[in-house]
C-alpha cells in the first residue's frame, strides 16, 4: 500500500502549499519541490528492483546488455526530463519547462541512434541482393 503513503504525502503537501501560497509564494514552491523529491526518493528502491529484474531477464535471454542499458538510460532521461519540466511548470515557468522537454527528447534521440543504426544494418543484411 505504498501508493496510499505517496498519495497521502502528495495531498498533505498540496494542502500546505495552498495555505503557504497565500502568505509566502517562495515557501510554497520550496515545499512543492521537497514533496516531489521525497516522492522520488521513496521510489528509488522500486526503481532499483525494476533495473535488476530487467538486467536478469536480459542475461537469461542472452541479449547484449548494451541494448538494455541504453534503453534504461533513455527511460531515465524521459522520467528526469518530465520531473524537471513539471517542477518548472509548478514554478510558473512554462517556457523553460518546454525547453527541458525538448532537451530530453533530443538526448533520447541521441541515445537511440546506435540502436537504430544496428536495426537498419540488420534489416539491410536480411534483404537479398
Amino acid at each position: 500500500m505504498e501508493i496510499l503513503q505517496i498519495v497521502g504525502l502528495g495531498l498533505i503537501g498540496t494542502f500546505l502549499a495552498l495555505i503557504l501560497k497565500e502568505q509566502k509564494t517562495s515557501f510554497a514552491f520550496l515545499l512543492t519541490l521537497v514533496i516531489g523529491i521525497s516522492i522520488f526518493l521513496f521510489l528509488i528502491d522500486q526503481i532499483a528492483l525494476v533495473l535488476r529484474m530487467l538486467q536478469h531477464l536480459a542475461e537469461e535471454a542472452h541479449i547484449n546488455l548494451m541494448y538494455v542499458e541504453t534503453i534504461m538510460k533513455i527511460i531515465g532521461i524521459a522520467y528526469i526530463a518530465e520531473f524537471g519540466a513539471q517542477i518548472t511548470k509548478d514554478a510558473g515557468q512554462g517556457a523553460i519547462a518546454a525547453k527541458i522537454e525538448l532537451a530530453g527528447k533530443i538526448l533520447i534521440l541521441v541515445m537511440a541512434l546506435p540502436i537504430l543504426s544496428i536495426i537498419i544494418e540488420t534489416v539491410i543484411n536480411l534483404i537479398p541482393r
